[in-house]
């Protein structure tokens, strides 16, 4: 059984969404970041953090990856052109949509107030919405990013969409829109985001 320590309310949620898709067991530890259940896992206190075997996982990438590797699901095979295609919309959505919203994040409530500079948040917002008209772009036809299979770079898109909508981030494109309607009704990701 996997230990997943974080609070839904962060990236954690991918983590625990993933292990639902596959149907595994796990325990949910909702501890905050910097919190004492977490440092003792991971020294620079970020979560999620995934306990396998003994030995902890961190960076919700890394364990979507370990985990779609390890059960076999939600990915394409190493090596192939399709686990190719899928790395490269992983890193682009970790890249354009993850990084403007972290860093949203980091100079609204994360930073000392002294270093926080909220004209940065305009920027982020623009540049948001260009990645979008590039990702429609790059989505292929079907109910999935790369089609008619779910893999990893779905969660991290769907929670990152999320996140848009709470940090009043606008959704411009009505594919994403959709495309995110239909994510967030799966069975998986309402059992993890009610936790």
């Amino acid at each position: 059984m996997y230990t997943v320590i974080g609070t839904v309310g962060s990236r954690t949620l991918r983590v625990l969404w993933m292990l639902e898709e596959l149907g595994l067991p796990y325990q949910h530890v909702p501890a905050n970041p910097r919190s004492d259940d977490v440092v003792e896992f991971n020294p620079a206190g970020k979560v999620p953090i995934l306990v396998a075997d003994g030995t902890p996982i961190t960076d919700s990438t890394a364990i979507l990856t370990f985990l779609a590797d390890h059960h076999g699901a939600l990915t394409y095979d190493a090596g192939s052109i399709e686990r190719a295609r899928q790395d490269s919309l992983t890193q682009f959505i970790l890249d354009e949509f993850d990084a403007a919203l972290w860093t949203a994040a980091r100079h609204s409530f994360i930073l000392p107030e002294e270093l926080r500079m909220s004209g940065i948040k305009n920027t982020l917002r623009w540049e948001f919405e260009r990645s979008q008209k590039t990702l429609n772009h790059r989505m292929a036809e079907g109910e999935f990013l790369l089609g008619e299979r779910m893999t990893v770079p779905d969660i991290i898109l769907s929670h990152c969409l999320t996140w848009a909508l709470a940090a009043k981030f606008p959704i411009v494109e009505a594919r994403l829109s959709d495309y995110l309607d239909r994510m967030r009704a799966r069975p998986a990701f309402q059992r993890a985001a009610a936790r």
